[in-house]
């Protein structure tokens, strides 16, 4: 609920304490709210933002119970629920939560992932799902995998759904909008990233306040070895050519927002979903 404490997760990597940077990151989270409930973007069906391949390795959802990590404001949420799952969702934004809530019918946790077996008390479940912007706020993944694993029923499994670190590599050159060019790491050994700037993904206006936040770039061997140290098994890992929306100019829209590179453009992975079993 707004306002109630939570436990705090462990607060250091490498010697690097990084509670102030989520802190960070939480507030602006909640500043992002207003203009994310306003907007287009987030006007669309909420299945819209699933692939059709996403239900086709989700399975039968009927009388599932699911658990989506980093739910924002609980679009991706409210789709999982349509396919007959009791979901649960868990975010750090208490903002983002107050927003879900509007539509009833799920049980939404305010809580950091990093403590998110503590957030969730005893319930287990037969699927964790998240991803799609999601583990680029995790500045700990053998934690966060551990938090995966610890709630799941044995048997179960983690589907994740996420943007290729290839794509957040990519930037375009100035002098040429239809070239592509690496502009950032793919490899994340070097530390967060902070960023302070106005923009938000979607469309409406500018942040006002809380413009501050921190990354992490995971590279996707360190995210299949954390589920693997955890305890996991990898049985299905696909990269794919779509996103769901326009990033870049002359990209071809393909179904709702969905967006893949022109044909003439090279064949690369824009996101990946992968599906870890816990034994």
């Amino acid at each position: 609920m707004p306002g109630v404490a939570f436990p705090a997760a462990p607060g250091k990597i490498g010697g690097m304490d990084f509670s102030a940077m989520i802190r960070a990151n939480e507030a602006n989270w909640d500043a992002r709210v207003p203009i994310h409930v306003a907007s287009r973007f987030y006007a669309e069906e909420p299945s819209a933002w699933f692939a059709p391949h996403e239900w086709d390795d989700l399975g039968d959802l009927a009388g599932r119970d699911v658990v989506h990590l980093q739910c924002h404001i609980g679009s991706e949420t409210r789709a999982l629920a349509e396919r007959g799952a009791r979901v649960t969702g868990l975010d750090l934004s208490a903002a983002s939560l107050e927003a879900a809530r509007a539509v009833p019918g799920i049980t939404y946790v305010h809580g950091d992932v990093l403590a998110a077996v503590d957030a969730l008390g005893p319930e287990r479940f037969d699927v964790v799902y998240t991803g799609k912007g999601s583990l680029v706020f995790v500045p700990d993944l053998p934690l966060w995998a551990e938090q995966v694993a610890g709630l799941l029923r044995p048997g179960r499994f983690l589907y994740l759904v996420e943007f290729h670190p290839v794509l957040y590599t990519l930037g375009l050159i100035p002098s040429d909008d239809e070239t592509l060019t690496l502009r950032d790491d793919y490899l994340g050994d070097r530390g967060p990233i902070r960023v302070d700037g106005t923009y938000t993904y979607t469309d409406g206006p500018p942040l006002s306040e809380a413009t501050e936040y921190y990354e992490w770039r995971h590279g996707l061997g360190e995210v299949i070895t954390a589920l693997l140290g955890a305890g996991l098994r990898l049985d299905l890992l696909r990269e794919t050519p779509e996103i769901p929306w326009k990033r870049w100019e002359g990209m071809v829209n393909t179904v709702g927002p969905w967006h893949r590179l022109p044909d003439d453009a090279p064949r690369i992975p824009l996101m990946y979903a992968l599906r870890a079993v816990k034994p």
